[in-house]
């Protein structure tokens, strides 16, 4: 049986190296996590795509929140994909509300055009929509649409495991990751459940903070929880 993804969010070279020599399996790359996680610049995707061999999935966000900025705001994250491909981005990361909650599919439809066929995630604008079973219908026959990134709620995987587990075991779609405050105590139920694949972010740095870099003994630490999960056959 494969083993179980590790995601681990990086914002520089650095954090990827670690990430790599920690287990990882992939990376996402953002800016700004004061703002929940931000398109980074094109120097930074092109320098750690020289770092690592690892899959870099990276961030499409303009700005905080889930809205992708009406018309221009599409158009600028057009650019930036494009712009973002040259330099190497192979994978992203994205998700769009209207204001009314809903998936918003035309301006998701638009951005991905721009991703030339791209794989690429939708993030955690599904744990802050409106009607959840309708978003997930929303996104249903995607073009390049691989995995969802969830929580199962937006406080976290802590409220969010019940619904983790029910969708696990639904219909197949879109690969599940979850993550979103994770914690080492949910990976036995999650890994009974189904779930194969899972995403840290300040876990993955000293002391959980955002101004510490990666480090590879944290991102070893989840890897070896993972790897150690007894799996029912």
């Amino acid at each position: 049986m494969p083993r179980p993804l590790l995601e681990v969010i990086a914002l520089t070279a650095q954090d990827a190296v670690a990430a790599q020599q920690g287990g990882a399996d992939r990376l996402e790359l953002v800016t700004g996590m004061d703002q929940d996680g931000l398109t980074p610049g094109p120097r930074t995707v092109a320098a750690v795509r020289a770092a690592t061999t690892l899959p870099v999935r990276v961030m499409l966000r303009a700005s905080a929140g889930f809205g992708a900025g009406g018309t221009d705001g599409v158009v600028r994250l057009c650019a930036a994909a494009r712009e973002l491909r040259a330099a190497g981005a192979r994978e992203f990361v994205l998700g769009f509300l209207d204001p009314a909650g809903r998936v918003d599919v035309a301006a998701v439809r638009t951005v991905v055009e721009a991703l030339d066929g791209a794989p690429w995630t939708f993030h955690r604008a599904l744990d802050h929509s409106a009607d959840r079973a309708a978003a997930r219908r929303a996104l249903q026959g995607l073009p390049g649409l691989d995995t969802v990134l969830t929580a199962g709620a937006s406080g976290g995987v802590a409220d969010g495991l019940p619904v983790l587990r029910g969708e696990a075991a639904g219909p197949p779609g879109p690969r599940l990751m979850a993550g979103g405050g994770l914690r080492h105590t949910q990976l036995p139920v999650l890994r009974a459940a189904g779930v194969d694949a899972f995403h840290i972010g300040s876990a993955a740095r000293t002391g959980g903070s955002w101004s510490a870099p990666v480090t590879a003994t944290a991102v070893r630490s989840w890897r070896r929880a993972l790897d150690d999960v007894p799996v029912a056959g």
